[in-house]
């Protein structure tokens, strides 16, 4: 009897860590970014600030809001458990890519010209902190990054006005005031729009895209700065690919940082992929590495490894192996349904689970998927959120979902 109980104990034992192991790497909540829709399926063009009226009207918009859901698996996955709604909506858009340490999450209504930052401390009460729109010349903020000194750092796409002249880089601190401002404007580059950014502190480096969000004009190069003082140390020209006519060396989109520490990757909307080289000289340059075979690509992750990398026009999502970097290869993909276009990715942090927002028929819902972090595999999850209910506010109906966000664990 001694035996068995001691047996037992040793068991429990060696159970109960592997149980707070698994617990620790998952994800309790998802912040939802997400606009109230009474037709989400309308097309609406809405391509400048002269159209909001109309668009609003066509869309039947209501309110941005952050939407949190409890996704703990168990009979309570999905369970609506906040909602806080801020200003009218025109069209709700990126948040940071992973909530921040700080738990401060910024998020934007891009066409609206205002961002509102959300503080996250206690994930089921969460609290609308500040907003803000142009800071001086500087407007249309598009993407935030958390930098290591605990600032913020925000890709601005324009100055002087809508579509006027290239934006650029304003750096907050955690209360919210402007550390310092820098202009992306490159002589004999007038089409520059910054878009998303990504952060090399050991090497004192940002790397910017350039991409006008209502594609306006095309912009063909990548930018890289000193994270220090913001300086803008090269302008880099994205190299034609050789073996291929379509134009994948326009539009960069997303850059990120590889697991490696070192290695940052940019790829382009038209689907094209490029590795920065000589990243901590004054001199950088980019080479381009893949073509992921589609025609639009948006939003990617990296999961160790992999970086996994939205298929839009392909319905598809799919894990390509960056191990080595100027040799990129696919091990995985997974094909949504033909009526949904994968836009936006987030990565559970030390989880394994994705979740997936996108246009179509994932125009009021939020999917989910599930990547092996040691060979990329991916599987699709059933699971989804429904964004049409009624809403705790009284909105009774849609709402559209864009950026998404796992909370830490």
């Amino acid at each position: 009897m001694k035996k068995a109980i001691f047996f037992c104990l040793l068991l429990l034992g060696l159970i109960f860590p592997l149980i707070a192991a698994v617990a620790s790497g998952s994800s309790h909540y998802l912040f939802v970014w997400a606009m109230q829709a009474r037709h989400p399926q309308a097309v609406s063009m809405m391509m400048k600030p002269a159209d909001i009226s109309a668009g609003r009207s066509k869309l039947g918009l209501g309110k941005d809001f952050l939407a949190v859901f409890d996704i703990a698996p168990g009979p309570a996955f999905g369970k609506l458990v906040a909602m806080l709604p801020v200003g009218d909506a025109v069209q709700a858009h990126h948040t940071n890519y992973a909530e921040p340490p700080d738990h401060m999450l910024y998020a934007n209504d891009w066409l609206a010209n205002d961002t509102y930052v959300f503080d996250l401390h206690d994930p089921v009460h969460p609290r609308l902190v500040r907003k803000f729109g142009s800071v001086g010349a500087y407007g249309y903020p598009h993407s935030f990054a958390y930098l290591p000194n605990g600032d913020t750092l925000a890709t601005f796409q324009y100055s002087r006005g809508f579509n006027k002249a290239a934006g650029g880089l304003v750096e907050y601190d955690p209360q919210g005031k402007v550390v310092r401002t820098a202009s992306a404007a490159a002589s004999g580059h007038p089409n520059i729009r910054p878009y998303s950014l990504a952060i090399d502190a050991k090497v004192d480096r940002v790397v910017t895209s350039s991409a006008d969000m209502m594609a306006a004009q095309v912009s063909h190069v990548a930018q890289v700065w000193r994270l220090s003082d913001l300086k803008l140390l090269k302008t880099m020209q994205l190299p034609e690919a050789p073996d291929w006519i379509f134009d994948t060396a326009a539009d960069a989109s997303e850059p990120r940082l590889l697991a490696d520490g070192k290695t940052v990757v940019v790829p382009t909307f038209n689907c094209g992929l490029f590795v920065v080289r000589d990243l901590a000289s004054e001199n950088p340059s980019l080479q381009h590495v893949y073509d992921f075979g589609y025609r639009t690509c948006e939003v990617p992750v990296i999961v160790g490894d992999y970086l996994v990398e939205t298929m839009q026009s392909g319905h598809a999502i799919a894990s390509v192996d960056m191990r080595d970097p100027e040799h990129p290869h696919e091990v995985d993909r997974i094909l949504l349904p033909a009526d949904e276009y994968p836009h936006w990715l987030a990565m559970e942090p030390g989880g394994d689970r994705l979740a997936i927002t996108g246009y179509g028929a994932l125009n009021t819902r939020v999917r989910f998927a599930t990547i092996d972090r040691h060979s990329g595999k991916l599987t699709f999850d059933v699971a989804t959120i429904d964004m049409t209910r009624a809403w705790p506010d009284g909105w009774q109906g849609s709402a559209i979902p864009h950026g998404v966000v796992f909370s830490n664990p």
